[in-house]
């Protein structure tokens, strides 16, 4: 190879590079000396699978070469590598006829400005056999703002009509471990055995916390007037929190509106742009939602705690504080997080836990109270974050900690400072589904039976079910299409389950998700199983008897 050709490929590599840079900052915000070639987009800039989807697409479509997988890319030295080789011997956006720019932020503008826009599309007919999936939807390039939109409707309508895509049918009976559902596609009623509730102890139909809901009902009205701060207040509201301290061994409680908003508040009040968040990949969209908010260097590690550790380790020397955020029991794997490893890794690095016990209040530990019982740490974890709507039968969500982290939140949790929260009647079922939930452990029992009596069944069948250790149980396939059949085929024969594709998994992750109650009985469990044994045989999946 010449002098002059090496030059030649030298500046393209460097052009295609600058480029990728700017494309990076322009989605995230990073200013040039934040970004490096070798930095990482999860581990080193907290950048998720969603907004790496837009980087590429953006990219690509800059350079007419729209398309190619996101698989091996972790590093924008990787993004830029596979830029070049989608490109081939095409061209970069021409320069010459552009005047000679002042600097690198300048020559990436006049590449930016010299790109030809992506066209806009008219909205392709779906084949039957469509091969796209939920994720190539998050970001269509195009000038209308909508087009995203109108080629969603027609894949999503089309799936829905095959019977593959269920969700939002509508229930019209209380959701018990049979339920009545509405069936939009057939357009009528039909009974299910109902595995998609989250109802884990049967709290949610209890005639004591009914009675409890509709006495305050009629007492306190049917919502508040105002934001907890002004006038929106009640005294069940702080007995409630009275309630949730005495249950997670902590100083004091807050209410939010919702677990969303509670993640959302506390992690963009506790951290700001001087800080680092470190969060699962897999952990809840609320908790990445609220680190982004947060403005916080945001690292997200791998599912594991030596994944954790490296990322930790490598930003040791960085200025300011440090949370570790993390699902408890983690709602599509119904795995575990490894608690007494994570807070020694806390306390190695000086840095405050948050633990959402979404799924292992009323779930886990010697009476329900959660992750931090069930390894006997009750009182040793920061913050314990959870919500109302599973276990204990409401809407809402709480974080309990020390008394004068409750109280700063109180005033700097914008979800909470600016929203009205939940009705006094919910705060009354709620405060009976605790007082239910300590006083009558067989109901815990019961859970723990249903769900070792199923998961056994599965796994002698030969189904996968990854590391669950808790009342989810999912079924892993990984291809998208297939677990869409095997949902259908499942739904078909009269049982409810949740089908999860992205973007409640990654691609290639895709599963059934099955939620076990204290209000399934054994015949239940059992027809359950038969129904997921003949429905994988239909699909080809193979399993046993």
């Amino acid at each position: 190879m010449s002098d002059d050709q090496t030059t030649l490929d030298l500046s393209r590599d460097e052009t295609a590079l600058a480029l990728t840079l700017t494309v990076v900052q322009h989605h995230t915000g990073y200013s040039p000396e934040q970004l490096s070639p070798e930095a990482e987009f999860e581990a080193d800039l907290g950048i998720d699978s969603i907004v790496l989807l837009e980087i590429h697409s953006d990219l690509m479509g800059r350079c007419n070469c729209a398309g190619g997988s996101l698989d091996g890319i972790r590093s924008i030295r990787d993004l830029t590598r596979q830029l070049l080789e989608r490109l081939g011997a095409a061209p970069l956006p021409e320069l010459a006829a552009q005047p000679a720019p002042s600097g690198a932020a300048d020559l990436v503008d006049t590449l930016l400005n010299a790109a030809q826009e992506a066209p806009t599309e008219d909205v392709r007919p779906v084949a039957p056999q469509d091969t796209r999936t939920m994720r190539d939807f998050a970001d269509l390039p195009s000038r209308d703002l909508f087009h995203k939109a109108r080629e969603f409707s027609a894949f999503y309508q089309a799936q829905r009509a095959q019977g593959y895509y269920w969700y939002g049918m509508p229930l019209e009976t209380p959701c018990q471990n049979r339920a009545v559902i509405f069936d939009e596609v057939a357009g009528r009623p039909r009974e299910f055995l109902m595995f998609a509730s989250n109802n884990y102890l049967g709290l949610a139909n209890d005639p004591r916390v009914l009675e409890a809901i509709r006495d305050a009902a009629t007492r306190y009205g049917a919502t508040n007037t105002g934001c907890r701060l002004i006038g929106g207040s009640n005294i069940l509201h702080k007995e409630l929190e009275t309630k949730l301290s005495l249950l997670k061994g902590t100083e004091d409680s807050i209410v939010f509106p919702s677990g969303y908003s509670a993640n959302l508040g506390t992690i963009s009040a506790l951290c700001s742009q001087r800080d680092m968040v470190f969060t699962d990949a897999i952990n809840h969209m609320s908790i990445q939602d609220g680190c982004k908010l947060s403005g916080a260097s945001r690292k997200i590690y791998q599912h594991s705690i030596a994944s954790l550790e490296r990322t930790l380790e490598r930003s040791a020397d960085a200025e300011g504080g440090r949370l570790i955020v993390t699902d408890g029991v983690f709602s599509m794997h119904g795995d575990i997080v490894d608690l007494p490893r994570l807070v020694e890794l806390a306390r190695k690095y000086d840095a405050k836990v948050l633990v959402d016990d979404a799924h292992s209040t009323g779930v886990l530990g010697k009476t329900g109270s959660g992750t931090s019982e069930h390894f006997g740490m009750k009182g040793q974890v920061d913050l314990e974050l959870g919500t109302f709507s599973k276990t204990l039968a409401g809407v809402g969500g709480f974080v309990a900690a020390r008394a004068e982290v409750v109280e700063y939140l109180r005033f700097y949790a914008n979800s909470y400072v600016f929203a009205a929260t939940i009705p006094a009647h919910v705060a009354a079922g709620l405060i009976m589904s605790i007082e239910l939930m300590m006083t009558e452990p067989q109901r815990l029992a019961t859970l723990w039976r249903n769900i070792d009596h199923l998961k056994s069944r599965l796994l002698r069948a030969g189904f996968d079910l990854g590391e669950t250790q808790s009342a989810i149980l999912p079924v892993v396939i990984g291809d998208d299409r297939k677990t869409l059949e095997l949902g259908r085929a499942v739904r078909s024969r009269g049982m409810f389950c949740q089908t999860v594709v992205f973007p409640g998994v990654a691609v290639g992750d895709a599963r059934l998700r099955i939620s076990v109650t204290s209000e399934h009985t054994l015949e239940d469990l059992d027809l359950a199983a038969q129904i997921l044994i003949e429905s994988a045989k239909e699909v080809g999946i193979g399993v046993d008897d």
